[in-house]
Order: C-alpha cells, then sequence, then structure tokens
C-alpha cells in the first residue's frame, strides 16, 4: 500500500514532534503494510512556513535515517496546501511541491469555514495541468451546508481523498457517515493516512482498505490505496488510471472523464 498523506516529518509542522515519534509512525506504517510514504507537510502562510527546499532536504536526512535504523519506507515529497491566491504560480515555481514531482498536489480546504473561492482555486490549478487531490473532505466541519460542492469538485476533475480513520470510526460518526456515503457514490479516488503521531493519529491503512472492500469490493479497494496512488507517483494522467466506480452512471464524471481527456490525452 502506498500512503499519499502523512505528516511523518520531525519539528516541521503539527505531525511528529521529534525523531523518535518518527520511526515508531515509520515502523506502525511497514506493519500495516505500507511500503511508500509522501511526506506532507501543511504549506499554511503565516503559521507554517514550509516550501520545496526546506521539505526535500527534511526528507532526505528522514530518509537516510529510516536506512540507517533498516526501517524499510520509501519517502516522496509533497505538502498540504491550503487554499492561497497564489497557488498556481507557486506550484510552477517550485515553491509548493506537488507530490513525488508529479502533476497531482494535496489541497487542504480549512477546517471550520467554507472559502468563497475553492472551486476556482481547484479549477484554476486544473486548467494550468495540475489535479488537486482534496483532502478529508468528510472530516470538515462545513460539509454538510456544502456537500454538492465537493461533488462538483469531483465530477469536473478534482481528486477526493478520505482519511483512513475516518472510514473506519476513529474520528466518531459524522466523519464516517460522509465518508461511507462519498465511496457509496463513487467520488473517491484515495485513501490515505493523514497520520500525525504513533499513539494517536497513526498511519494505519489496511483497516480502511478493508472497510472499503466490505462496501466496494477488493479491486476498488486496492485502487485507492495502491493503484491510483501508484499512478500519482508515476505522474500517470488521469486518463490512464482506473475510473471510479460511478464512471458511467447519471450525469457523474470520473476523474478520468471528460475534462482530463481533453486535457492529458498522453499518458
Amino acid at each position: 500500500m502506498i500512503d499519499l498523506h502523512c505528516h511523518l516529518l520531525p519539528r516541521i509542522d503539527d505531525g511528529a514532534p521529534d525523531m523518535a515519534t518518527a520511526l515508531a509512525m515509520a515502523r506502525i506504517a511497514v506493519a500495516d503494510g505500507i511500503t511508500v510514504t509522501a511526506c506532507t507537510p501543511h504549506i499554511y502562510p503565516g503559521l507554517y512556513e514550509n516550501n520545496t527546499n526546506g521539505i526535500r532536504v527534511a526528507i532526505q536526512s528522514m530518509q537516510t535515517r529510516l536506512d540507517q535504523e533498516g526501517i524499510a519506507l520509501r519517502l516522496v515529497e509533497g505538502a498540504d496546501v491550503h487554499v492561497v491566491p497564489d497557488l498556481v504560480d507557486g506550484l510552477r515555481a517550485g515553491r509548493i511541491p506537488t507530490l513525488a514531482g508529479s502533476r497531482y498536489f494535496l489541497f487542504e480546504p480549512p477546517h471550520h469555514v467554507a472559502p468563497p473561492r475553492l472551486e476556482e482555486t481547484a479549477f484554476n490549478a486544473m486548467a494550468a495541468g495540475y489535479v488537486p487531490i482534496v483532502t478529508h473532505p468528510e472530516r470538515l466541519s462545513w460539509i454538510e451546508s456544502h456537500y454538492p460542492v465537493f461533488q462538483r469538485m469531483a465530477r469536473a476533475g478534482a481528486w477526493m481523498q478520505l482519511t483512513a480513520g475516518a472510514v473506519t470510526g476513529r474520528f466518531g460518526r459524522r466523519p464516517q457517515y460522509w465518508a461511507e456515503r462519498m465511496l457509496d457514490e463513487g467520488l473517491v479516488a484515495i485513501i490515505a493516512t493523514d497520520a500525525h503521531r504513533a499513539d494517536r493519529r497513526p498511519p494505519l491503512l489496511a483497516e480502511a482498505r478493508a472497510a472499503a472492500a466490505r462496501r466496494l469490493g477488493e479491486t476498488e479497494a486496492d485502487q485507492l490505496v495502491r493503484v491510483r496512488p501508484q499512478g500519482v507517483i508515476d505522474n500517470v494522467a488521469p486518463a490512464a488510471l482506473p475510473p471510479l466506480p460511478a464512471v458511467g452512471t447519471g450525469d457523474r464524471e470520473s476523474p478520468s472523464g471528460g475534462f482530463w481527456r481533453r486535457l492529458f490525452r498522453q499518458a
């Protein structure tokens, strides 16, 4: 399995506070069957002033330590990117890292307030050739009143990523309800851990894969935690990756559908 969202790097955001915690998280991930982890610290102006160069240096240092400890986990770069006015410019200039240098990037809406330009910002990124992966929509406090926003974004080509713990109920009944609803509606492209600690919010993905398999079947569960994440790391065009289960039903269009067929015809 591949985890595309993990706050593993020590002392860089609200994730692992020290190296001991980071190593414990890495061991938990490997024991759970995770072989590749994207280190995705927050980029939040005024709070977490991270950038590509700093993240890359931290990952290199962490990978060296993992190798020294004999922990078989490969790290790739990324960031949890908030809604900022210069998002596309930051991606183009390389100040904001994409996942493993691909066209895909994590796009984090604010937890408690619906931003006025969320759809516009996502569409501008897509028009520029990037694929926003919207992180943990099921956990947002405003999803009830804005659920159609996420439906529209998914149909337009943005990818939805659920937190593994939300799928299994670790975040409570409300996030689990929205996670299951989004899975059942075929809106979800990826499940990831969004792990922050070893004791609480650990990097566990297998139990969420099992929960997804019970709802959608083994094939789609594997695509949620391995096939599509590997496609992200390999920078495969969305149109060349497995479509979501909802493709061809009603008026819903999967991330491998129309918008991407026009924009990315190459593999």
